[in-house]
């Protein structure tokens, strides 16, 4: 018979769970289940949104606001139709006329390529009268050697300016970037 000693069994203690032969908690047994650790798909959204939110607004006043972004896209628009009437006058062996109406607003390229810029806008032209076809607009005429009657366009926007020049000797195209503000 075996000896009582060796038979005997450890009591168990209310206050630990009981633990298996490799000394692991037994589930179910003293031990209450939690839930497991981690975020809901909700607070993962709102946490995404709220970053994409502080992202836009410190792009947006980094940048100079709306106003900026007007005057960059308006600036980056009239340059591109700039050098379309140059690129015409070359392929076409025929002088093209850019015009600008400051008061409308207004512009026009050759192939009936016209635009409206933001009324928010200040326009302002200095170039050789002698190529306007009316009185109150501007021309830049681009010949078809390259060169043109030269001119710039300025455009205003709060403090800022961006001014388009265009040469008159080799009809280039050059963006001067901020001329007495931020944007």
């Amino acid at each position: 018979m075996a000896s009582p000693a060796a038979t005997a069994s450890t009591p168990i203690s209310p206050t630990r769970p009981e633990r298996s032969m490799r000394g692991r908690a037994r589930p179910g047994k003293g031990r209450v289940r939690r839930r497991p650790a981690g975020f809901t798909l909700i607070e993962v959204l709102v946490v995404i949104a709220l970053i994409a939110l502080i992202g836009t607004l410190t792009a947006v006043a980094m940048s100079g606001g709306l106003q900026g972004l007007r005057l960059r896209g308006a600036t980056r628009e009239v340059a591109a139709q700039l050098r379309f009437t140059r690129a015409q006058a070359i392929a076409t062996g025929q002088p093209q006329r850019f015009t600008v109406d400051p008061a409308a607003h207004r512009y026009s390229a050759p192939g009936k390529r016209e635009g409206r810029l933001p009324e928010q806008l200040g326009v302002r032209f200095y170039g050789a009268r002698q190529a306007a076809a009316q009185p109150g607009q501007g021309a830049i005429v681009f010949y078809p050697d390259g060169a043109s009657t030269g001119g710039q366009l300025e455009l205003v926007a709060g403090q800022a300016t961006r001014r388009l020049s265009v040469a008159w000797l080799t009809g280039e195209v050059r963006v001067d970037g901020q001329v007495g503000g931020a944007p």
